[in-house]
């Protein structure tokens, strides 16, 4: 074979190779791109002589809690439980009733806060947090109208509503116990405390009447059909809606229609 012609082979032969390397390389490059983890902004970690400040339950002020909220002890950056709606159905009586599908009331919420009666504590467990759908938006509908009208008020307290299943909710679940809550269509809210603490009031006195009284009107015109609000708390509204009873001085009881 004349020299010439060999050399030819050669150098295309040489080309070859180095088009199929290239190939496999961009072939690697790819598959490794395709399974890389997506990446984004590394977050600053805090100074290691940073402290956590946590929300103080000894009734302090809400708005001496945090530097960091908006004047009434309302975090801007907190990141709140998200809602899982679903549509709930309230069976029976409240009295002698369960719940289908109830949904969770979370812990806190930017306006509201819950208490445990048993505990004496925030946040009330999960457990005794549960409504229909319409109870607690309705709910959260009327506080979030109350706090746009006192934008320097405290959170609203929430205590029981019923159990994920409803049904009994009686003594054996603490304290006195419910003769109803039993299907998700009611629910305890507490006063507003003129101290501004959040945690239930200790007695009347306590009590911010004015704002307690702005609660309850909300409540009945969101369609409740029933509050039950403390013998000597002076409370009032529509006499077949608006009812005192015993044992409600620290905190209002609404009821929704099913």
């Amino acid at each position: 074979m004349p020299l010439r012609m060999l050399r030819a082979f050669l150098i295309a032969g040489l080309a070859a190779v180095a088009v199929t390397v290239v190939l496999v390389v961009r072939a690697s490059s790819s598959a490794d791109d395709r399974h890389a983890p997506e990446t984004g902004p590394v977050a600053e970690a805090p100074p290691a002589s940073a402290k956590v400040k946590k929300r103080p339950s000894d009734g302090r002020p809400a708005a001496s809690r945090d530097p960091a909220s908006d004047g009434a002890g309302h975090r801007r950056d907190r990141r709140y439980a998200r809602i899982h709606w679903r549509r709930s159905v309230a069976v029976g009586l409240p009295e002698a009733g369960s719940l289908v599908r109830g949904v969770r009331l979370p812990a806190e919420g930017g306006h509201f806060f819950t208490w445990d009666p048993i505990e004496k504590r925030q946040p009330n467990r999960d457990w005794r947090r549960w409504g229909t759908d319409d109870l607690v938006r309705t709910t959260l509908r009327v506080i979030r109208g109350y706090a746009r009208a006192h934008p320097g008020a405290p959170r609203v307290g929430i205590g029981d509503l019923s159990r994920p299943h409803g049904g009994d909710f009686g003594p054996r679940f603490g304290g006195i116990g419910h003769e109803t809550h039993q299907n998700g269509l009611d629910v305890d809210v507490y006063y507003p405390l003129r101290s501004e603490a959040e945690r239930a009031p200790l007695s009347v006195a306590e009590v911010d009447l004015p704002l307690a009284q702005d609660l309850v009107d909300r409540f009945v015109a969101a369609g409740a059909v029933r509050v039950y609000v403390g013998p000597n708390t002076g409370l009032t509204g529509p006499p077949e809606v608006v009812q005192a009873i015993p044992n409600h001085d620290n905190h209002l009881h609404v009821r929704i229609a099913g």
